[in-house]
């Protein structure tokens, strides 16, 4: 279902989804894990696993359920899906290089899980469009045994710097990645910026009313990745804001499956 365009939508980060088929870990902590969700019965399946990796700025308070709607939908469309949860900053080992070190760990389990068909696409929101991002620049990335065909960054934090300097989440930038003067070899190793081209298709989705994530921060990412030889390419769904781009029941959700689709052989 798709109503007129809400560039808010910001009720779906409360909106109930039908519970997963499975949750699964994938490292000790308790927020090492994924839910598995599949194609209901009726739905042929596409054959591929979607990897949701959900925003919220890299903070605790904002986990994996504000994705499940999103999630569902993915499902629904044919899609297994697993939807990643990962340690965050402030939480025990999360920040960089930890929140890092488990999204490399989820793409990992997820290859081996005997459930989750490949290829597999990794999907960002936000904070998650960061992660994503910075995956697809990381020479693992490109391992066979990943079956790893691409990445959507969803209005994605696809430049540290530059969302440094508008100062996105009031100061997130640097609660996830530290001081930038005094920590630079964080900000290196976990900046989409520092780890050009891409070794994946990227597909970068922004909103043109986005107010969290402004389209241009990705400007200069899609312009020195394209310089680089990097296989990138961006849309601006119009009449859209930062939350229409997970919402299913909006318009521009149905940019971001075909973005997917576009990586599915």
């Amino acid at each position: 279902m798709t109503t007129a365009p809400d560039p808010q939508s910001e009720d779906v980060l409360s909106r109930p989804s039908p519970p997963p088929a499975a949750t699964r870990s994938y490292g000790p902590d308790p927020a090492q894990v994924y839910d598995v969700r599949l194609p209901p019965p009726g739905v042929t399946p596409v054959g591929a696993t979607v990897v949701v990796v959900h925003g919220g700025f890299w903070r605790p308070e904002y986990d994996r359920t504000h994705a499940g709607p999103e999630a569902q939908a993915f499902a629904d469309a044919g899609f297994h899906v697993a939807v990643a949860e990962y340690r965050r900053a402030g939480m025990p080992g999360g920040g960089v290089p930890g929140t890092l070190d488990d999204v490399r760990a989820v793409v990992a389990a997820v290859a081996r899980d005997p459930q989750l068909p490949g290829p597999v696409v990794l999907v960002g929101h936000s904070a998650g469009g960061q992660l994503v991002a910075w995956a697809a620049g990381q020479q693992w990335s490109s391992d066979p045994a990943l079956r790893l065909a691409g990445v959507v960054s969803l209005a994605g934090v696809v430049d540290l710097h530059a969302a440094d300097r508008m100062d996105l989440g009031a100061g997130a930038v640097r609660s996830f990645a530290g001081d930038p003067a005094s920590d630079r070899a964080a900000w290196d190793l976990a900046d989409p910026m520092t780890s050009l081209p891409p070794r994946v298709p990227v597909r970068l989705v922004n909103a043109s009313e986005d107010d969290v994530v402004p389209a241009s921060v990705a400007d200069a990412y899609v312009a020195r990745a394209r310089a680089a030889g990097g296989d990138v390419s961006v849309e601006v769904v119009p009449a859209a804001g930062h939350f229409s781009l997970i919402d299913p029941e909006q318009p521009a959700f149905a940019r971001v499956v075909a973005a997917v689709r576009s990586l599915v052989p």
